[in-house]
């Protein structure tokens, strides 16, 4: 049976607040980056993970170490406080945001490029027709 793993770190970043998912799915890790805006509560947290946790763009997936041991319930309670405590996210977590933005970038660029081609063809068809319109009439 597969098991996954989900995380989500809230934190401020000037002049926002950003939650920063992270999965682990068969010791990859993936990340999908949300900005919040204002400070939210915590029901307004819970009804985000609801509402759009599907819909969510997680980045390509980046191996990770996955340690699976059973810990005692106080350490874990002690854990999460120290992490409340901590800003920022993992640099995992920041390698596999990067290699999305990287991708993103790179669709962008063939998108704006097939774009300006087809303008400049379209272009080119119009003088075409432009001079062709000009010999026929003399």
């Amino acid at each position: 049976m597969d098991k996954v793993n989900g995380k989500l770190t809230v934190y401020f970043e000037e002049p926002f607040w950003i939650g920063v998912f992270e999965r682990i799915e068969d010791g990859k890790l993936s990340v999908a980056k949300v900005t919040f805006g204002a400070e939210p509560k915590d029901y307004e947290v819970q009804e985000y993970i609801q509402k759009h946790y599907a819909s969510l763009k997680f980045s390509p997936a980046v191996d990770a170490v996955v340690k699976d041991i059973k810990r005692n319930p106080k350490r874990m309670q002690r854990e999460a406080r120290r992490q409340m405590q901590e800003t920022g996210i993992g640099t995992k977590s920041q390698q596999a945001l990067k290699l999305q933005q990287e991708q993103n970038k790179q669709e962008c660029k063939i998108r704006s490029r097939e774009k300006k081609e087809a303008e400049e063809l379209r272009m080119f068809e119009m003088k075409q027709q432009k001079k062709r319109e000009k010999h026929k009439g003399h």
